[in-house]
């Protein structure tokens, strides 16, 4: 009788932690998907901007390759 016990508990402990796990997973796909969602929603969101920040991030970017450019050819500015 209480080998059968033992194996039901085994049974059932290895069944609710099972279970925990599949939950846990379950909320990290579900959080990974919201994730993805926001990413989309923002991408749609970057799409409607100014020409003029466009430019301003051009010129940014120019400045830091001239900066990068000097820093390789090992002139200090």
């Amino acid at each position: 009788m209480t080998e059968a016990m033992t194996l039901v508990t085994i049974a059932s402990s290895g069944l609710l932690g099972l279970g925990i796990a599949i939950l846990a997973g379950l909320k990290g796909w579900q959080g990974w998907l919201e994730l993805k969602r926001f990413e989309l929603a923002g991408t749609r969101q970057q799409e409607a901007r100014l020409p003029a920040m466009e430019r301003i991030e051009i010129a940014d970017l120019k400045e830091r390759v001239r900066q990068l450019e000097s820093i390789a050819a090992c002139v200090d500015l």
